[in-house]
């Protein structure tokens, strides 16, 4: 496994510097007459375009080369918004540049965007490799209260520690579930079939929940949160919520229907899960938006807020609605 130290160390030492660049000026036979009058070492697979300071302005891939017309200046053709990285760079630094934009290669440039070289993402694959498995291990332990860092390679006590304060939260929901649940024994009692599909609408709405909560944690890492961004992104959730209940409501009470052939049971139940569905999603966005506003780390906290929470509130609806509509 490559070290954190590792992945801070700059890049200048797997910068590749037999790239192609032409001006802007050049035209498509005058690069096509340089790359065949010379020996390639490689692979070309972008050409990158300098104006006459030698400043990178754009790359041109060799698939639009090729379909150009021969009279075509480059200048026309490349792409200008370009991705490219600074000489003093780290390796962490380009690892993450290519996991976002999946390129093969990129442009290193100095301080006065002149092209220094370029980087392959062959170099540093097995760099990328190594920091994505340590992301994906940090976002499962993140999600249910710890960092990893905090366990990895320590011993069972300093485990115990870190991991149990964030299991009091599963344990405290779990008893207020349980008293909730306590407050509508006779409703229970009246229709064993409620506790029949207890564990299904309760599992679905912990499903939803944790997958709202994800999305929401993804894009607090790259946006600044505002009351337009909270207010469309709740939005957006309740719908895809609300088409997900509906279909899961419709399937289950379609089932309890088939099963029971009793119509208030199969409304209750269905309906109960479009519900607390759509109040999963809802829970989802706000707990870490929340925590975030609040400056707490919501990667840390929300796991265990976010699936108490949203138990709490699939039982509120499962067993009110049972006393509407199962009277």
């Amino acid at each position: 496994m490559t070290s954190s130290n590792h992945l801070e160390e700059p890049i200048t030492p797997y910068i590749r510097r037999d790239f192609d660049a032409f001006l802007d000026t050049a035209t498509v036979s005058d690069v096509l007459r340089s790359l065949r009058s010379r020996q390639s070492t490689g692979n070309i697979i972008y050409l990158y375009i300098t104006d006459a300071e030698g400043r990178l302005v754009g790359v041109v891939p060799t698939r639009r080369l090729l379909t150009s017309d021969e009279h075509t200046p480059m200048r026309d053709i490349m792409i200008g918004n370009l991705v490219k990285i600074r000489d003093t760079a780290s390796i962490m630094d380009a690892c993450e540049l290519f996991m976002m934009h999946r390129f093969l290669s990129l442009p290193v440039v100095d301080g006065e965007k002149k092209i220094l070289g370029v980087l392959d993402a062959t170099i540093l694959s097995d760099e990328i490799i190594d920091v994505t498995e340590k992301q994906s291990a940090d976002a499962l332990f993140e999600s249910i209260g710890v960092h990893i860092d905090q366990i990895k390679d320590g011993s069972p006590l300093r485990a115990f520690r870190f991991r149990f304060p964030w299991l009091t939260a599963t344990i405290a929901s779990g008893l207020l579930c349980a008293l909730l649940s306590s407050f509508y024994e006779i409703t229970l009692a009246q229709s064993i079939v409620l506790a029949f599909f207890l564990t299904l609408v309760l599992g679905l709405g912990e499903s939803v929940s944790t997958q709202s909560m994800t999305v929401t944690i993804q894009e607090l890492r790259n946006t600044t949160p505002n009351w337009p961004w909270f207010l469309k992104t709740w939005a957006r959730e309740l719908i895809t919520g609300s088409l997900l209940g509906s279909l899961c409501g419709a399937i289950v009470g379609a089932v309890v229907m088939l099963w029971r052939q009793h119509w208030q049971e199969a409304l209750c139940i269905g309906l109960s899960i479009a519900l607390a569905i759509c109040c999963a999603a809802f829970i989802g966005r706000t707990v870490p938006a929340l925590l975030h506003a609040l400056k707490l780390d919501p990667k840390i906290s929300a796991g265990p807020l976010t699936l108490g929470t949203a138990d709490l509130c699939t039982l509120a609806i499962y067993f009110n609605l049972a006393i509407l509509l199962l009277r």
